[in-house]
């Protein structure tokens, strides 16, 4: 009697177990869902993806508060479509996970134009560049790839600057790899190197380290970032296409970019390689 009270216990337990796993996923929160340009003014505000930690693009300042270019071009697109933004601040490996699982709406995250990313996301026009220069001391003469013969030139492995340089110099300088800016400015600073390859931002951590001393000697390239969508949303990519021309047609992206990239705006490309800035 007693082992037959046990299998019924037993039958009861698992019919109960089952009944609970087949209601399992009509309690579990759903994952968030893509909101199209409707739903956002419905709700009355834009969720803007957007670095957490990369000044002066995208960062938490000491208030708490969202601030960089990113966000103010981003609370800018908000108010031209007459509503408030929200931004979540996101890591680089999160930004385009973010943006597909629809927990964004849009992408205004230091994202940099290539092609392997077009393939995921929808970008926008530029508005935003990143010049890469090659820096050194200012009483030597480097003005091209050819003065660089026979040096030391330093750049963070694995970076655009690396790819450039060793595209352009890499038969006839001696290319030290260095595992990110900091080392590569400290081999700068310390003489392992006689130049480097650096973003735009360089120039102003060398001048804090040894004021007057280095300079920016010539160009390498320029890489430049869009907002990102989903692919197909051609109401969100049309409405940033459209804001993002009237902001450079009026002045307002060269006030906010001279805030804060100390810089004017670059021109912009009308087309890039295998990406493209419109829905079709």
């Amino acid at each position: 009697m007693k082992s037959k009270s046990i299998l019924t216990y037993k039958r009861r337990s698992l019919l109960a177990l089952m009944a609970a796993a087949a209601a399992l996923p009509l309690v579990m929160p759903k994952s968030a869902e893509a909101a199209s340009l409707a739903d956002a003014k419905a709700r009355g505000k834009v969720i803007i993806g957007i670095q957490g930690d990369n000044a002066p693009w995208g960062f938490v300042n000491s208030s708490g508060v969202q601030d960089g270019l990113d966000a103010d071009i981003g609370k800018a697109f908000a108010e031209s479509l007459g509503l408030k933004a929200e931004f979540v601040p996101l890591a680089v490996a999160n930004r385009i996970p973010a943006l597909m699982t629809g927990k964004v709406d849009v992408l205004f995250a230091t994202m940099g134009m290539t092609a392997e990313r077009a393939k995921t996301i929808q970008y926008s026009k530029p508005y935003a560049g990143n010049v890469l220069s090659v820096y050194g001391p200012k009483d030597k003469k480097i003005g091209s790839y050819a003065d660089l013969a026979g040096i030391k030139v330093g750049v963070p492995k694995s970076s655009a600057m690396d790819t450039a340089l060793t595209a352009g110099a890499g038969s006839t300088a001696s290319i030290l790899r260095f595992d990110d800016d900091a080392a590569n400015i400290q081999a700068l600073l310390s003489g392992q190197v006689e130049a480097i390859g650096g973003n735009q931002f360089y120039g102003d951590r060398l001048d804090a380290a040894a004021k007057g001393k280095y300079e920016a000697k010539f160009d390498l390239t320029t890489l430049y970032n869009g907002a990102g969508t989903r692919p197909g949303e051609k109401d969100w990519n049309e409405a940033i296409n459209t804001f993002l021309d009237k902001i450079k047609a009026n002045g307002e992206l060269k006030t906010i970019y001279a805030k804060w990239m100390k810089r004017d705006v670059p021109p912009f490309p009308e087309q890039l390689p295998d990406i493209p800035f419109t829905v079709k």
